[in-house]
């Protein structure tokens, strides 16, 4: 089963489709394809590549660097992207920060950091998480106390991804801890990370990679315009914020990709003398994944014909629990056909091991963690049963 597509979407997918694998340089989508670390230069010169024909952030405001596309159209341009291997503009940048201050922030903020927020001259951190506040987040104890032009920021944040690239930080803090919703006395700053104060340090992660931090604010001053919105509104810039963030977290097209390569790969293996594709069993787990991949893109198609006004819609949560689902269950499918060869993750560099059975442990390791950030996966069934089923 496909979808068809009228002429002048085919036109658009293809037109996508050349602009992704002539004009991003190869080196940079080999890298991808190859599952091997993004360097922040790659992400840098991809993302201005994109920006610079106005394809970055194409679900902005048209004055702001966006596209006045339709959402299907939007669909098309991430699902292609991420087909072609070019490495996704920065969420941060581009999902996070930036829809939330082109809604929320004042004209100033916008002038100041849409522009170069969308050509990465800014790279973006998320300062959500506390060591005590992860999924339950209105819990956080980072505090913001107002002290005459400045907020006086105490506190800790913790699994704050790729931090050590960050210029800059959004930063949600507790500015009213008499309020009687949690909720409610919550607000969000942006500083930069050089701000004194800010100690920033790295944790390895169970594939060996240090792509996610822990921040720590003693006595940060940061400039009161640089509130974004209305102060103790940061929970609803937060909410809003998530919703974008998980409809990109799907990522249909990428898993589109590892199937792909699944295949390629179960060809190439052989097992009893016939290739692994041949096996019955193999066969029928990739096209189970392949129809429940086709399935999950008809939702989003859904979602994002039904997103109004560009605010997330409820049924994001779905995308995010059953995309993260099935991103885990291709990793898991190529490290079993890779069988004993993807126990040579840690080899020398003289095996004789293929690249791609190399990488597919430490690649099926890090992807545990796309069920917890975003919103964990249990915290995604209990917004869908109170905001879809009405439970």
């Amino acid at each position: 089963m496909r979808l068809q597509l009228s002429p002048e979407l085919e036109a658009f997918r293809e037109e996508m489709r050349t602009f992704f694998t002539t004009q991003v340089p190869q080196e940079i989508r080999n890298t991808v394809a190859a599952h091997r670390h993004v360097t922040k230069e790659q992400y840098v010169q991809s993302q201005r590549v994109l920006n610079a024909a106005g394809l970055a952030v194409p679900h902005w405001p048209v004055e702001w660097g966006g596209k006045d596309w339709s959402p299907l159209q939007r669909h098309i341009w991430r699902e292609e992207l991420q087909l072609a291997c070019v490495p996704e503009p920065l969420a941060f940048n581009t999902s996070m920060i930036g829809p939330v201050i082109a809604a929320f922030g004042n004209q100033e903020q916008k002038e100041r950091f849409l522009p170069r927020t969308a050509n990465l001259d800014i790279w973006w951190c998320q300062g959500f998480s506390e060591p005590d506040a992860g999924s339950d987040l209105a819990s956080l104890r980072t505090t913001a106390v107002r002290d005459g032009d400045d907020w006086v920021v105490n506190g800790q944040k913790t699994w704050t991804t790729l931090g050590q690239h960050a210029d800059w930080i959004f930063c949600l803090v507790r500015t009213d801890p008499t309020a009687e919703k949690k909720q409610r006395g919550i607000s969000l700053l942006v500083f930069p990370m050089d701000t004194p104060g800010v100690t920033l340090r790295p944790i390895e992660l169970i594939d060996g990679g240090f792509e996610v931090n822990e921040v720590f604010f003693e006595d940060v001053r940061v400039p009161a315009e640089n509130l974004i919105g209305e102060e103790n509104r940061g929970w609803d810039y937060a909410k809003f914020l998530l919703g974008n963030e998980r409809v990109g977290i799907a990522r249909i097209g990428s898993t589109k990709r590892m199937l792909a390569q699944a295949k390629a790969h179960a060809r190439e293996v052989t097992v009893g003398g016939r290739p692994l594709l041949e096996d019955p069993r193999t066969a029928a787990r990739i096209a189970e994944l392949e129809n429940e991949l086709l399935a999950l893109e008809l939702t989003a198609l859904r979602v994002v014909a039904n997103s109004a006004d560009g605010k997330p819609h409820p049924a994001s949560s779905v995308l995010k629990l059953r995309g993260s689902e099935l991103q885990q269950a291709a990793t898991e499918l190529v490290v079993d056909i890779a069988g004993p060869l993807s126990l040579s993750s840690f080899a020398d560099g003289g095996s004789e091991v293929p690249d791609w059975a190399r990488v597919a442990t430490p690649h099926y390791l890090n992807y545990r963690k796309v069920s917890i950030y975003g919103g964990s996966n249990e915290v995604q069934r209990t917004i869908i049963a109170g905001t879809i089923l009405g439970l």
